[in-house]
């Protein structure tokens, strides 16, 4: 199991009772009453049926890949030693959702395997190809061959009947002692760190517990149904907190479908607009009654946005008929549509409500990328580059309303001495505005005595001067 973003401390807090200030005597509570079962069947009751239908269709994952382990600098000074090849390995989870053997499971436990095998719950071994790797959503689609046997399968249950406190199993294989369940409640939904509306970070929260090796596993509900793809936990120690989190079936139906269909990438809606989630102080400037929904801050020219008729300083509160909490929840709920369906859209607008139908799109890829790869004697040799289109930007999981050149790569040479990262985004180079790979290439295909290279990282600009 993969770590995971910054750890918030707990905090404890402690209830001191004291006697009253006028000495007389509290009241004491009545004991609780304590019952026997009522009957037979009571003392029953467990989880094993629903175990039952689901574990079978769990399955463990190990992936190798071979690495090349570099020999200390200090032995290579003398002429000693030589690099050599080593196998890495990693285990997982996975879960059978189509009875001829396809497997969905987290893509950080194949990424990079060069040899993948799946054990069912029988103990039968097999090895598996992947039809689909996805990073961003840290899913990745697996097939095994099977001949004409049908296996046991988990229906993904992508409906929007989840609540808060709602049982849930976790099925897996934690640390690689064998197939383990475990159980626990919803303890919240649409759980996301990208306040952007990013619609490939919204989670479902579990306190079912979690450990390394569950990574890909099943958390189902009481029905034995897939609810979720268990993906990575809190945890100051490694271990299971209490704090898991789990990616939601509608995206794993998506990222399946496409799989299935063919496809090699999963291909997201986008909205066509840049969100911000409504605070108190927005609340209250708009009139609304609470800080809920997400505002529409900019439209992106003829998306789908824009072709809905959504405006500036619009505020949407519901998607598809659901409540939206936030910007995130706005982007979860569209971007896991279907290219082409039309999706309801409950706005605020001017104190009034109403709705608007947008047809759910893929981002568009214009400009085209037109990759280059930056050579000659500058500060910027040996980078790759493209354009920025809203395409690009939401497969690479930068901000899809940016606009210029993108770092995509440093393969050595100046630009890695310079300190270039994938990410930063090339605005000028002495004085020229970048605002396509052909500018760039233009502007860095001549010697010059110095170089003044601006970039933006993380939303700032930084300008250097290189001799």
């Amino acid at each position: 199991m993969r770590a995971h973003r910054v750890l918030i401390p707990a905090i404890v807090l402690l209830a001191a009772c004291s006697p009253s200030g006028d000495g007389r005597a509290q009241t004491s509570l009545p004991p609780p009453t304590r019952t026997p079962p009522p009957n037979a069947a009571a003392m029953k009751m467990s989880f094993a049926p629903v175990v039952k239908k689901a574990a079978p269709a769990v399955v463990n994952i190990s992936s190798k890949r071979l690495v090349r382990q570099q020999v200390d600098p200090f032995w290579q000074m003398f002429g000693l030693g030589a690099p050599r090849n080593r196998i890495e390995g990693s285990l997982g989870s996975g879960v059978i959702v189509r009875p001829d053997g396809v497997i969905v499971t987290n893509n950080h436990v194949v990424e990079g395997g060069q040899e993948i095998t799946v054990a069912l719950a029988d103990r039968r071994e097999f090895p598996a190809k992947v039809l689909l790797a996805d990073p961003r959503t840290d899913l990745a689609v697996l097939k095994i061959d099977v001949g004409a046997e049908k296996l046991p399968v988990l229906a993904i249950n992508d409906t929007a009947d989840t609540q808060v406190g709602d049982l849930v199993l976790a099925i897996g294989d934690p640390f690689g002692v064998g197939q383990t369940v475990t159980n626990g409640i919803i303890s919240a939904l649409n759980r996301t760190a990208d306040p952007s509306g990013d619609a490939a970070s919204s989670y479902i929260q579990t306190d079912a517990p979690i450990n390394p090796g569950n990574s890909g596993g099943a958390l189902v509900d009481i029905n034995g149904d897939l609810i979720g793809i268990n993906s990575f936990i809190l945890s100051r120690s490694g271990t299971s907190s209490g704090v898991g989190f789990a990616i939601p079936g509608a995206l794993v139906r998506r990222v399946v479908e496409t799989a299935v269909g063919g496809g090699h990438t999963l291909v997201r809606p986008w909205l066509g607009a840049r969100l911000q989630s409504v605070t108190p102080e927005i609340a209250r400037s708009l009139g609304l009654a609470t800080p809920s929904g997400a505002l529409v801050a900019e439209i992106w020219p003829g998306g789908s946005a824009d072709r809905a008729g959504l405006r500036q300083g619009d505020v949407i509160v519901s998607v598809g008929g659901q409540p939206a909490v936030d910007a995130a929840s706005v982007g979860y709920a569209f971007g896991t549509r279907r290219v082409g369906d039309t999706v309801s859209l409950g706005v605020r607008r001017d104190g009034k409500d109403q709705t608007f139908n947008a047809r759910a799109q893929a981002a568009p890829a214009t400009p085209p990328r037109d990759e280059q790869v930056i050579g000659g004697r500058n500060p910027l040799t040996g980078a790759t580059v493209v354009n920025l289109s809203p395409a690009v930007a939401d497969e690479l999981g930068v901000d899809t309303f940016a606009k210029g050149v993108l770092v995509t790569k440093i393969a050595g040479g100046p630009a890695a001495a310079v300190g270039l990262q994938p990410g930063d985004i090339v605005r000028a180079v002495n004085g020229q505005q970048i605002r396509t790979t052909a500018d760039l290439v233009a502007a860095t295909g001549h010697r010059a005595a110095a170089w003044q290279v601006t970039i933006e990282r993380g939303g700032q600009q930084i300008t250097a001067t290189f001799q």
